[in-house]
């Protein structure tokens, strides 16, 4: 900002020209090039900043603004857009090499509801000590699962082993539904 700007030529953006070309005594016009003293020359008059909003840009891009206020509207902007960002929820359920029907039933009642909700669901078999040898049975399970999820959510993956977990993930089909 102001003489840090060391380039000699800028673009200029904003929009209070008019006051810009009050202090000035010519027509200034958004989107020109103008010499950096001359700017700075005019943002002293106005009691203003001259802010670099574009670095990169050839040539670079300046503001004529309060920079206070110019970093108080950045930040309120960075909020709106962390606000509307979509926040992914991930629910885990966890499964034994053994798991009975009912248990089996009971946790696809679960994934179903976090689905409708909008949900991710990542469904383990959980491997402790020598059930690592049923690694077939933590996949049937895990296929099994998916097949009673295919109306509801659909795999992002096919169940893989990583450790002593055999893992899956299922995303949601619909839109969530509002709570």
């Amino acid at each position: 900002m102001n003489e840090m700007i060391r380039i000699p030529q800028v673009r200029l953006v904003g929009d209070n020209m008019e006051e810009l070309s009050a202090a000035a005594g010519q027509e200034i016009k958004s989107g020109e090039v103008y010499y950096t003293r001359d700017l700075l020359h005019w943002a002293e008059k106005l009691a203003l900043d001259l802010v670099e909003i574009s670095p990169n840009a050839v040539p670079p891009v300046v503001r004529i603004t309060d920079f206070n206020k110019f970093l108080y509207e950045k930040k309120k902007k960075e909020k709106e857009i962390k606000a509307k960002a979509a926040k992914t929820v991930i629910k885990e359920i966890r499964f034994g090499p053994n798991t009975d029907d009912h248990d089996f039933e009971f946790k696809v009642r679960h994934a179903k509801t976090f689905l409708d909700e909008g949900a991710k669901v990542k469904a383990y078999v959980n491997f402790r000590g020598r059930t690592i040898v049923f690694k077939d049975r933590g996949e049937l399970l895990l296929l099994r699962f998916l097949k009673e999820l295919e109306e509801f959510g659909a795999p992002e993956s096919l169940p893989k082993l990583e450790g002593r977990r055999m893992i899956v993930m299922v995303s949601p089909k619909k839109v969530a539904k509002k709570k």
